[in-house]
């Protein structure tokens, strides 16, 4: 039997608002900041609430650009970056669930070296693989392309070790009636497994998405038109070193912009994504 102590709920909750503001506060500040004027923020007296060039700053930001190191608004970057978190988030589940599919439900002469293999790219990340990578890239004429950032980050070792651990717990049975009832490996996988991994893929969905959209080091060497380049790269080279005034203001309102898809993502599939992580059967 569970008591009910409203007083000894206290101190949990207090922990977690402070730990919610802490996490919060840089968030707020940095919108703040996107509101005001240039120098107010230069000068060191920024205050606690918003400006009044809210407007003004989001505008310029959005369908003109900074003054920085790079011209492009931030709506470009946004579209681009947005490109490649949906292409690496739905290429990696289509390839994961179907090399999953075959390593499981199908027979064939070294299936399992096939797995060993692919499980063993975890120990090679982008970052020790990435002049090969480039120099391919290179050769097949994908820079500055959407292919060229999308195409070598499409393989997950982890997704496919994560669809095939759920369908070894698939039952039997469910394989066996979709004989009975004279289905083939097709349609077995789109009317039995499909439905049955939504919550897997709506979780992994949510990760790879976030994963795509922070990429870094990968669309800085495969990019070198404006154009082309992610959010990501873009609040980097608005932050002038040189001798000119970096606009903090457009700074912070790209980055307040570069949160807006992911955080809308995760409360869109936010139900789904907690069922695929703490389901019994996960």
């Amino acid at each position: 039997m569970v008591e009910n102590r409203p007083f000894g709920n206290i101190l949990p909750h207090l922990i977690l608002w402070i730990g919610i503001a802490i996490m919060v506060f840089p968030v707020y500040l940095a919108f703040v900041g996107s509101t005001h004027e240039p120098t107010i923020i230069s000068n060191g007296q920024m205050p606690l609430t918003p400006g009044s060039h809210f407007f003004e700053n989001y505008y310029r930001t959005i369908f003109i650009g900074t003054t920085g190191t790079t011209r492009e608004p931030v709506a470009t970057m946004l579209m681009n970056s947005f490109v490649m978190a949906m292409a690496i988030a739905c290429g990696k589940i289509f390839i994961s669930i179907l090399s999953a599919y075959a390593i499981v439900y199908f027979k064939f002469p070294l299936r399992m070296t096939a797995f060993w293999l692919i499980f063993i790219t975890l120990m090679l990340p982008v970052e020790v693989r990435i002049y090969p990578t480039y120099k391919i890239a290179s050769d097949l004429n994908l820079l500055d392309t959407y292919s060229g950032l999308t195409l070598p980050l499409v393989a997950s070792a982890t997704a496919t070790l994560l669809f095939r651990q759920f369908f070894m717990t698939v039952p039997d049975e469910l394989l066996e009636a979709s004989r009975i009832d004279g289905a083939g490996p097709f349609r077995f996988f789109f009317d039995t497994l499909l439905p049955l991994s939504r919550t897997n893929m709506a979780a992994l969905f949510v990760i790879l998405f976030i994963y795509g959209w922070n990429q870094y080091l990968w669309p800085l060497l495969i990019t070198t038109r404006d154009d082309m380049q992610t959010i990501v790269i873009g609040i980097k080279k608005m932050i002038v070193t040189s001798d000119a005034l970096t606009e903090w203001q457009l700074v912070m309102a790209t980055a307040m912009l570069a949160m807006l898809p992911p955080v809308f993502v995760v409360i869109a599939m936010q139900k789904l994504f907690v069922r695929g992580l703490v389901e019994t059967e996960k």
